[in-house]
């Protein structure tokens, strides 16, 4: 099934999109409102994303609420007057460097956040698919070659990673306790690998830091530049999500399951490897290296195979393609042209492919 012709599922449904003005929450609302659906979007982060919520006008086109998720009294008064046909699950605390800056903060946002929202779920009576998305961090990292499956043990070392299977545990509690008979509920977990795209400012994640240096005429400076992940678009992350809520309001069996999304195995290839072939897009991209400040994995990889099967979903975009989108949007935005229309324009070619 083509994006485009998937996304006309959603046409005049209620949608509501945690974490709406977030990095991967901000593309999934702007390519829901340019389908026809009615986006909610649910954040507490509006100083920190106000170049989103700029570029991809969502304070014009998606009915905001400032909440934060911590919050179940705020949050299940929200949702239970929405009422909501589909639930995207993005708010979280998501680097793994703040998570040792504030580790509690970090727990209560990853862990509680998910916990009230699965509360709200176990109290409402309307019909709703949910999509819980955690991280491909929640695989206890073995540092093994052959990716991990969804079966595979769950776990963390650091605080991320830890909040990350922590939401999961609570998430196959509520499930097998209290939602799997539920009727008018189904729910499903999604882990993806390194997502990039434009719209990325996150401190210590490597696009964005790269384009912070090339803005400030600096040399980006790169940990471990042989760390290995699955790099892939923003729009191929989400339309497996995509996918994956209208396969799951067809399908009662993929109910309380668990996919991962990511690109071939062999697709994998390390940070140096992203910043050389971004420097054949952009060339004013300079780089040194520099030490890391606190643990990170260096070999993940994921097995997607379970979408492929279940859900017909793979990547579109090879490397070459994923890197020129990505540079392409920056450079938008550096050179201050309309990034919302050229946003438009990169789902829209997605759509196509």
């Amino acid at each position: 099934m083509e994006s485009y012709n998937l996304v006309k599922i959603f046409r005049n449904k209620k949608v509501l999109i945690t974490g709406h003005t977030g990095f991967k929450g901000s593309w999934l609302s702007l390519w829901l409102n340019i389908s026809g659906a009615k986006v909610y979007g649910i954040s507490n982060n509006y100083k920190s994303t106000e170049t989103n919520i700029k570029n991809f006008r969502l304070k014009k086109n998606v009915k905001n609420f400032n909440i934060d998720i911590r919050n179940f009294v705020k949050l299940n008064k929200i949702i239970t007057k929405i009422k909501p046909d589909f639930i995207f699950h993005f708010a979280a605390q998501s680097l793994v460097g703040n998570s040792f800056k504030n580790p509690v903060y970090n727990f209560e946002t990853n862990f509680n956040g998910t916990l009230n929202l699965l509360e709200v779920l176990r109290l409402s009576k309307f019909k709703c698919i949910s999509i819980i998305i955690t991280s491909d961090k929640s695989y206890k990292n073995l540092e093994i070659k052959r990716g991990y499956t969804e079966n595979d043990i769950l776990g963390g070392d650091d605080p991320y990673s830890a909040s990350k299977a922590s939401a999961e545990f609570v998430i196959n509690s509520y499930f097998k306790s209290f939602l799997k008979n539920k009727k008018n509920l189904r729910i499903a977990i999604c882990r993806a690998g390194n997502v990039i795209g434009g719209g990325d400012w996150s401190n210590d994640r490597l696009i964005p830091d790269i384009m912070r240096s090339i803005f400030n005429n600096k040399k980006v400076k790169l940990r471990n530049q042989s760390s290995t992940r699955p790099w892939q678009h923003v729009l191929d992350v989400l339309n497996g999500y995509l996918i994956l809520a209208s396969k799951l309001k067809k399908n009662n069996k993929l109910n309380g399951q668990s996919f991962n999304f990511g690109p071939p195995i062999k697709s994998n290839y390390t940070v140096l490897a992203i910043v050389r072939e971004m420097k054949k897009n952009w060339n004013l991209l300079e780089w040194v290296f520099s030490n890391r400040t606190y643990h990170e994995s260096t070999l993940l990889k994921l097995n997607s195979s379970k979408s492929l099967k279940y859900l017909n979903w793979k990547n579109k975009l090879d490397f070459k393609e994923l890197i020129r989108l990505v540079t392409d949007w920056y450079k938008c935005f550096y050179e201050n042209k309309n990034v919302y229309d050229f946003s438009i324009k990169q789902i829209r070619n997605f759509e196509k492919k």
